[in-house]
């Protein structure tokens, strides 16, 4: 199998100011080509830091992939660094690159000055790998290894996009063409609603029946747990065939909990479910702020079914905007189930929409009392309920969680949740997640 190692460069990752995404999506990317990734290691913006990781890392692997530290700046120095390594640092102007340069600093806006033109400037000799994106190229060199193997070394801009799509367009056809890859094939299903303890003895029989080829996966965070079977050295279509047999009779399993397969989301999945019944959805937020309407209009197409969302801190605004009682907010508090219940129908009557969903609560990190601590939330689910001799009535729900005292996860559960409440009711399972509390 091809080793290949990975080397972020910035003072930037390393003392938290950036967290480092790049290196894990080009893990994934690489794995799902049946590459595989051996270590990644960030280092500071100094020569040293850079010409070590390299040199180190050409004596285990096969390639090496550098991001970051190409930008015009005199911070940026994994250019001329690879350069020394590689070129005697010797530097040529690649014409092709210093017209893209000129041409989109042009349409910028941007002048053109000498910063700029010198990102056409690269070490001689390595292949330049066009950036249709931005203005520093990618990298390629070439060299042989101490048993004659050749061996790749790849550096691409930091900035995601733009590394993402010279990864696609060219970085994983050049490992293509240089290495033999194994085959490999991977299926994720979503899930949410369990623990993962939880989940792994609900399919606990599902998963000893399981040939051992197939390796099974449990990959949770806070949106839900992915499950991923996993096929190497295999006949790429009989593994998918087998994979796909595998994860419909898990389906039966843990059908209430299954969201789809990835990229699926709780959201996406609620959107699928609307979109499918025609339905329009509306919502009311305090503590989530914006939060779950964020994550739905996120989706393309989300205009088809989301009609709008109040973001109702104050309570002035819950009285003023969605006819929240205020007696009731003084009798029960802002975070209660009687308050949880009016925001939703009020939104669901504001926007005239089929369904809503509602939060409120503390997100912390201070509000909290002994009677509702930080984390504890509200959410609530409104919806029209068809009368056979009369206009639908609308009915309403709330359920309470409490989540812990960290205000970002309390924010990001309570959305997952409120959208998961929608998404369960939908379904058909509002009875029992009523009774059980299966959110």
């Amino acid at each position: 199998m091809v080793s290949i190692e990975l080397i972020t460069v910035g003072d930037e990752l390393l003392i938290g100011q950036v967290v480092d995404t790049n290196s894990a999506w080009i893990g994934r990317e690489l794995g799902n080509i049946g590459a595989q990734v051996d270590r990644i290691v960030s280092v500071h913006d100094t020569a040293e830091e850079i010409a070590g990781a390299v040199r180190t890392a050409l004596e285990r692997a096969d390639a090496v992939i550098l991001t970051g530290g190409l930008g015009p700046t005199r911070d940026d120095i994994t250019k001329r660094t690879l350069a020394g390594l590689f070129s005697a640092g010797k530097m040529v102007r690649d014409e092709a690159v210093f017209e893209q340069v000129r041409r989109m600093t042009t349409e910028r806006g941007m002048a053109f000055n000498a910063l700029n033109q010198a990102q056409a400037d690269v070490p001689e000799g390595c292949t330049v790998l066009p950036n249709r994106l931005g203005t520093a190229p990618g990298m390629l060199f070439e060299r042989e290894g101490a048993g004659g193997e050749q061996k790749l070394v790849v550096s691409l801009p930091g900035v995601p996009f733009e590394m993402k799509a010279l990864v696609e367009e060219q970085v994983i056809p050049q490992i293509r063409r240089h290495f033999a890859l194994r085959a490999v094939v991977h299926r994720t299903m979503m899930t949410f609603g369990l623990a993962e303890s939880a989940l792994a003895t609900t399919i606990a029989p599902w998963e000893e029946a399981l040939p051992e080829w197939l390796h099974l996966a449990y990959l949770p965070n806070p949106r839900g747990i992915r499950l991923r079977l996993s096929a190497y050295d295999v006949e790429p279509q009989t593994a998918r065939e087998e994979i796909e047999a595998r994860f419909r009779t898990l389906e039966g399993y843990i059908a209430p909990y299954l969201l789809g397969y990835e990229p699926a989301s709780v959201e996406s999945a609620v959107a699928k479910l609307l979109a499918e019944r025609g339905a329009t959805l509306a919502v009311a937020e305090s503590c989530t702020g914006g939060a779950i309407s964020a994550r739905i209009t996120a989706l393309a197409g989300a205009s088809e079914y989301y009609l709008g969302g109040v973001t109702s801190y104050s309570n002035t605004a819950k009285t003023a905007m969605l006819g929240v009682s205020a007696a009731d907010i003084e009798r029960h508090g802002a975070v209660s189930e009687t308050v949880a219940c009016q925001m939703a129908e009020g939104a669901l009557r504001r926007f005239g929409a089929d369904f809503a969903v509602s939060t409120t609560g503390v997100a912390g990190p201070g509000g909290g009392t002994l009677e509702k601590p930080v984390g504890t939330v509200w959410m609530g689910l409104a919806w029209r309920e068809p009368a056979a001799d009369s206009e639908p009535q609308v009915q309403s729900f709330a359920r309470l969680m409490r989540f812990g005292e960290l205000r970002e996860q309390n924010i990001e559960r309570a959305a997952t949740h409120a959208l998961n409440m929608l998404r369960l009711h939908l379904l058909g399972f509002q009875e029992a997640f009523q009774q059980t509390g299966m959110l």
